[in-house]
């Protein structure tokens, strides 16, 4: 029987959402977790859960902040390999260096080797959690799920599918994109923690039957997530205007075709009409903020404060590898640059809560992972708030502990993640 684990320090609590209620998120000094096995059993003062379980294993992290796994809600672990690969708008970009690389992955050994590489370069930035993208190679989708099983994450992915405008070597049909969505996700969604997103991945590479097709598939499984691409930049939408002459907008593209609904995660929504912002809220469907991404492209500033007060949930991922950073304090960091630019500065409560409980809403994981409470996945990050000289002299001279906290969300990398554990298990 494993023994109960305690952790303490400073622990942050969640009980809502910050843009609502900026009292909803807070952290309390000399506070712990306690967790029996895969779950967190109760958090509070540290001497009352010391007192509670005392024979529990004691992990004391001081002055060190303990919240929980990140969650990164649209990443492309394919393109983990070409991160950082210079100076390309997103079509040519997709042309240079995406479809290149993704043409790999019908090779079940590359793609394993390269699911492995991601999934390890995210735990040691703190994120336990995400929302992936395949390739067109069902072979992808399964060796993204083994290597997660293999490391008890909970994670979300899909069969990236595209049936033009893409390499023939990356394309499927209607048909096959359905058939292969179908079989990969009765064998993965709801296994383990496993999760499966039907995943278009944008309208340019999908004709109207391919996205009438998944369409028809969502409506078979509404259980499941669909993930794709919403008015990343503005020749795409200009695009996608041409692709689609009879659309009202971009959104209307997926709209029509039966790909819009309270499960539906749209990455990047930066250029949106005001219809499409309005049927976003109304139907309760979730948005994506990708700032270093949306910056290293040149895509435009997500106006994430307005639609956060539409009430469209929003959840914050680095879009690897568009994304410049496997870390999602870089990632919050972009996050509040890009707020100050459009003038609306966000708080550190607000950045954190949307790597862990925002992301986790928008995924409709919330319920299970992203906040720090009794009956949760135990997933769990502890951050090192003094981890280089130059943090620690910035901590050293802080008024309160939302000062510290922000000194590493804007200068810290993979550094500061002093622990991480996953489903009750210590990885790192």
């Amino acid at each position: 029987m494993s023994k109960d684990i305690l952790l303490t320090g400073h622990v942050l609590v969640t009980t809502g959402d910050p843009f609502a209620d900026p009292g909803a998120v807070q952290i309390q000094a000399g506070h712990g977790v306690l967790i029996k096995g895969s779950r967190i059993a109760a958090t509070g003062p540290a001497d009352v859960l010391r007192a509670q379980a005392p024979d529990a294993t004691v992990h004391d992290h001081g002055d060190r902040l303990i919240l929980p796994g990140f969650v990164d809600a649209h990443v492309h672990y394919p393109q983990t390999a070409i991160i950082a690969s210079w100076g390309k708008r997103l079509i040519d970009w997709l042309n240079t260096y995406t479809f290149p690389e993704e043409s790999r992955f019908g090779d079940a050994d590359y793609a394993a080797q390269v699911a492995n590489s991601y999934l390890d370069l995210a735990l040691a930035h703190g994120t336990t959690s995400m929302c992936s993208f395949a390739t067109i190679h069902p072979a992808s989708v399964d060796a993204f799920f083994q290597a997660a099983s293999a490391r008890d994450m909970r994670v979300v992915a899909g069969k990236t599918c595209m049936d033009r405008n893409a390499p023939d070597s990356l394309r499927d049909t209607a048909q096959s994109a359905y058939d292969d969505s179908k079989a990969l996700l009765t064998r993965w969604h709801g296994t383990g923690r496993a999760h499966y997103a039907i995943t278009p991945r944008f309208s340019p590479t999908s004709t109207p039957d391919q996205l009438e097709a998944l369409g028809a598939l969502w409506a078979e499984h509404p259980d499941c997530l669909m993930q794709t691409h919403l008015s990343e930049q503005v020749d795409e939408i200009a695009w996608v205007r041409d692709l689609y002459p009879n659309a009202r907008d971009y959104l209307d593209t997926y709209e029509a075709h039966g790909l819009l609904g309270a499960r539906g995660v749209y990455g990047h929504a930066i250029h949106m009409e005001p219809r499409e912002v309005d049927r976003l809220a109304e139907v309760r469907a979730a948005v994506v903020h990708c700032p270093t991404s949306n910056t290293f492209i040149g895509s435009g500033l997500m106006d994430l404060a307005g639609l956060a007060a539409r009430g469209i949930s929003v959840g914050l991922a680095t879009d690897t590898g568009g994304g410049s950073s496997f870390s999602m304090l870089r990632t919050m960091a972009a996050a509040y640059e890009i707020g100050q630019l459009r003038g609306t500065p966000l708080h550190a409560r607000h950045l954190l809560w949307l790597a862990t409980a925002g992301s986790a809403r928008s995924l409709h994981l919330h319920d299970r992972i992203g906040t720090l409470a009794a009956g949760y996945d135990a997933d769990i990050c502890v951050l090192d708030l003094a981890s280089t000289p130059a943090i620690a002299q910035r901590a050293a001279n802080v008024s309160d502990i939302w000062e510290a906290v922000f000194a590493t969300i804007m200068m810290g990398d993979d550094r500061a993640v002093a622990q991480v554990w996953v489903n009750g298990r210590m990885v790192g």
